[in-house]
Formats: C-alpha cells, sequence, structure tokens
C-alpha cells in the first residue's frame, strides 16, 4: 500500500471533464457525480483493484463509495472477473433465457425468504418502478407513501422529496413530472408512526403500499427506530396495502438477507440491486408468489426488458453472492469491525477538534453528519452543515480518501478494506478538520 498523497496534480482529469461536458450535461452520467455538492472537480477513474481507485492521472485513493455500494469483496475481486470473462467468451447478450437466471435467483432466494419468485431488471429503478405497478394491480387502488429523504429511482412518482442527489442538488423534486402523478405520492416523515396512521385515516382504501428503505442511505444512514419497521408492517397487513423494502442498498450489504433478516421483518414485496450484480447493472424486483404470479405471461401485469437476465450480470451476481454465502461467517464480522473501526476513528477526531458531528451507522453502511443533534430522519439530515462538508470532503480527496460527494449519501467499504487503510483515513481526517475550522 502507497502513503497517501497530498494535493494531487489532477490535469489530465481536469481535461478529460472538460471534453465529457461536450458531450453530457454537466460532464457526467448521473448528477451527484459532478460534485456540484461539495466543490472542486471530480477526478476521472482509470482503474480499480481491491479498496483502491486510481484516476487517469496516477493519483490512488482509498475507496469509501465502492461503486455506491456493490463492491462489497472489493474492486476486481478475481473470482468475479473470472466468472464475466468466462461468460463473455459464450456472447455478452441473448435475450433468451440461460441456465445461470435460475442459479442466481436460487442464492437470492435462499438469502430472502419473503421472495418466493422475482423478476431480474436492468437497474433498481426499474425494479422499484415494476414493483410499485404491481402493488397496484394487486390492490386496486393508487396512492403510494414514501418516505422523505427515501430514493427509490427516478421513476415520475418516486422523485417526490427523494433524498440523494435530488436532495444533493437542493432540487424539491423534478421538473417533467406532472403534477396529477406526483399527487398520487405520499411522502412522509421517516421513523413516524402517527404520520402513517393519519395518512391511511386521510384516505380510506385508496393506499396500495408503503415504500421504503429499512435503512435509510439516500438522506444519509438512518437506521430504523426500534419497532418502527414492525408497525409499518401491522399498519399494512390491517390496511389491506402492500408493504415493500426497498433493500437496493442494504441488500447483502447489512446482512447476507439484508434489513429483512437484521431487523426480523416481512414484506410483500422486495427489491435488490447494486450487490446482487456484483458491480455489473441488475435489477431485482420480488415477493410474495401470488402478487409476482400476476406479471405477464401469467397475469395480466406487464413487465419486460430486453437485457433482463443479461448472462454478465448473472455471473457477476453468482460469483459474488455465491462468495457471501459460503464465507458469511468471516466477511461479515470483518465489514463490522472494520467499519466500526474508521467510522468511529473519524468521529473520534472530529470530537477532539470540537466539530458537532454525529455518526449514524448501521453494519458497512454510515454517515457523518456535520451537526450536532440525533438524525432519525430527513429534516434532522437537512440541518447538517454541508459547507463543512464539502471542506471536509475536499481535504480528504487531496489526502487520497475518496468519500461521496455528498452529506446525504452513506458510505461504503468492503472486504478489502483492512488496518492500514483505516489507520491512513483516522490520520486524513485529523488534518481535514483542520480544513473544516479553517473555514
Amino acid at each position: 500500500m502507497s502513503s497517501l498523497i497530498l494535493s494531487p496534480d489532477r490535469t489530465r482529469s481536469h481535461a478529460l471533464q472538460q471534453r465529457a461536458e461536450r458531450f453530457f450535461p454537466g460532464g457526467v452520467n448521473s448528477p451527484v457525480r459532478a460534485f456540484r455538492a461539495v466543490g472542486g472537480a471530480p477526478p476521472f477513474i482509470e482503474k480499480a483493484e481491491g479498496a483502491w481507485l486510481t484516476d487517469a492521472d496516477g493519483n490512488r485513493y482509498i475507496d469509501y463509495f465502492g461503486s455506491w455500494g456493490p463492491m462489497i469483496l472489493g474492486h476486481a475481486f478475481p473470482p468475479v472477473v473470472e466468472a464475466i470473462e468466462r461468460a463473455a467468451r459464450n456472447s455478452a447478450s441473448y435475450g433468451a433465457s440461460t441456465a445461470t437466471e435460475a442459479d442466481l435467483a436460487e442464492l437470492v432466494t435462499t438469502c430472502f425468504p419473503a421472495i418466493e419468485k422475482l423478476r431480474f431488471v436492468s437497474s433498481g429503478t426499474e425494479a422499484t418502478m415494476s414493483a410499485i405497478r404491481l402493488a397496484r394491480a394487486a390492490t386496486g387502488r393508487k396512492i403510494i407513501i414514501k418516505f422523505e429523504g427515501c430514493y427509490h429511482g427516478h421513476a415520475d412518482g418516486l422523485l417526490v422529496k427523494a433524498g440523494s442527489g435530488v436532495a444533493t442538488l437542493g432540487i424539491p423534486g423534478s421538473a417533467g413530472v406532472p403534477e396529477e402523478i406526483a399527487q398520487l405520492t405520499l411522502a412522509l416523515p421517516y421513523n413516524d408512526i402517527p404520520a402513517v396512521e393519519a395518512a391511511f385515516a386521510a384516505h380510506p382504501g385508496a393506499i396500495a403500499a408503503i415504500i421504503l428503505e429499512p435503512v435509510v442511505g439516500n438522506a444519509g444512514c438512518i437506521a430504523p427506530a426500534p419497532g418502527y419497521l414492525a408497525a409499518l408492517r401491522a399498519v399494512t397487513a390491517r390496511e389491506g396495502a402492500l408493504l415493500i423494502a426497498d433493500e437496493v442498498m442494504t441488500g447483502f450489504r447489512v446482512s447476507l438477507g439484508g434489513a429483512l433478516q437484521l431487523y426480523g421483518l416481512d414484506a410483500d414485496l422486495v427489491t435488490l440491486g447494486k450487490i446482487v450484480g456484483g458491480g455489473l447493472p441488475v435489477g431485482v424486483f420480488g415477493g410474495k408468489r401470488a402478487f409476482m404470479d400476476m406479471l405477464a405471461p401469467l397475469g395480466p401485469v406487464y413487465q419486460a426488458g430486453t437485457l433482463s437476465g443479461n448472462p454478465l450480470a448473472m455471473a457477476a451476481g453468482i460469483a459474488t453472492v455465491g462468495y457471501l454465502q459460503a464465507h458469511a461467517a468471516e466477511v461479515y464480522p470483518q465489514l463490522e469491525a472494520t467499519s466500526k473501526a474508521v467510522a468511529e476513528g473519524v468521529a473520534a477526531e472530529a470530537a477532539s477538534a470540537g466539530i458537532p458531528l454525529t455518526l449514524n451507522r448501521v453494519g458497512s453502511m454510515w454517515t457523518w453528519f456535520f451537526t450536532p443533534g440525533a438524525v432519525i430522519n430527513y429534516d434532522d439530515a437537512a440541518r447538517s452543515d454541508t459547507a463543512a462538508f464539502g471542506r471536509f470532503h475536499r481535504s480528504m480527496l487531496d489526502q487520497g480518501v475518496w468519500l461521496p460527494p455528498s452529506q446525504f449519501e452513506a458510505m461504503f467499504l468492503g472486504a478489502a478494506h483492512g488496518e492500514a487503510e483505516v489507520a491512513a483515513t483516522v490520520a486524513a481526517a485529523r488534518e481535514a478538520f483542520k480544513a473544516v475550522l479553517a473555514g
């Protein structure tokens, strides 16, 4: 492991950004990559291995966003690379069924008993969009409850108070979403059961489903309050609405069986992404057989995708999930210990520097909120000092530690992070907090 860089030269990255701006809005294909919330210009990545990223100028960085979650085993994990290479030799896509689809499905359903049947799609957005369509068909109702700061992809009805990049860029929703569609989504405060009860009382027999991140990751990391998830399950069961657990981020991350296993929760429908594809574009929506059998060709709910079940993605997913399943007793305790060490180590440096900071962590996802108070919902998160976070982010990046470029995103690490990376990160944070105080 090399020592951390100081004030790295990013001349080539800067030139590549200028070139990209000729082709892409803001020079990026996903808004949060643009670094608008933290300042500075984003480095362009050339390669990655294990816990480290290397940019186009040869600078190396410890990676704490892991492609926004999927790289739980580290970048270029050899069994995953080998599986993709083997699959690619037979063709990148068929548009027809393969045995590997059921191979990965078997692994998924073993880890997630709530998923009795499933469909593979190409993104988390596609998965949540399809799950909501299915919930509306199953109930004959139109209204969806989501929670402020929870992001479920960029489908029209889900961009209401959606956290993530929407919050990062200060956008209240999105232009181009018809008011008629937005009105079918009720955005409620997270961790507030009375608000949910009031919504059902105000819309009797009209709410099709509640969709939530069981652990919020797109307003920063926010854990469910004790009893909160069980109360949501009870309300939906009583009211004849479905409970959709969006585990795109938490699935295989907070435990092998995701947040459902961690909190002992059952759900009618579940969405997955990120880790389930081993870094390739994959989404999953699945759940109880009675609902899933409403999909065409068995039922009246239409959903399709040319690249659904793509053989390269299936191969990467099988290699990743299969490894996690076989080595869960080693991987998850290691992730817990490493995450605890780095998250608490940096928080301790903030305390020593006299900087107000609140740490929220669930397993190997966490957020350092630049605010002194507890963060249990999006309103609490929104009180963070985003300017201070920006100074912290820029200083950490200049020292070779790459954090998500937003106060409202969770940090992630993988099995490739070790004691050396933790020590280097805590040391970098000690210097970065000086930059925070300097203003």
